[in-house]
């Protein structure tokens, strides 16, 4: 938890211990997600500013300035499909300032997972834990 205040950027991974910043693998087509996730980075999500999308790479990137303290941050959102064809989405966010973030960031992907399992609907099974997912490649 304190690494999360003292530290200027967050990132997710399927190896995460941490359930946030696990990211996420849906059982839901590439375009759902891919639109979905452009829509919140490119003004959905209050602060957000879309800089550049490319769904042939998978990758948005956004500028979020936050509400109340002058902590802004670039951000990465990765929407790929994963070994078993599965849509994997992970994100990073480095915050433009010096010093550590309160935990903005981690802030930040937790919203934005949260506000992208709403813009899908996402139904009971479809997020796959990661790592069960990642066996069954193997």
């Amino acid at each position: 938890m304190w690494k999360g205040f003292t530290e200027r950027a967050a990132r997710t991974s399927p190896e995460s211990g941490d359930p946030v910043l696990a990211g996420r693998t849906y059982a839901i087509p590439f375009d759902p997600v891919w639109n979905a996730a452009l829509a919140l980075s490119g003004g959905g999500l209050k602060g957000w500013k879309l800089v550049s999308a490319d769904d042939q790479l998978g990758v948005i990137r956004a500028d979020v300035r936050s509400p109340l303290l002058p902590l802004e941050a670039n951000v990465l959102v990765s929407v790929t499909l994963d070994p078993n064809g599965q849509t994997r989405v992970d994100m990073s966010a480095l915050g433009n300032h010096r010093g550590g973030d309160l935990g903005a960031n981690y802030r930040r992907i937790r919203h934005f997972f949260r506000s992208l399992d709403s813009s899908l609907g996402v139904r009971p099974g479809q997020i796959l834990e990661p790592r069960s997912s990642a066996r069954h490649a193997a």
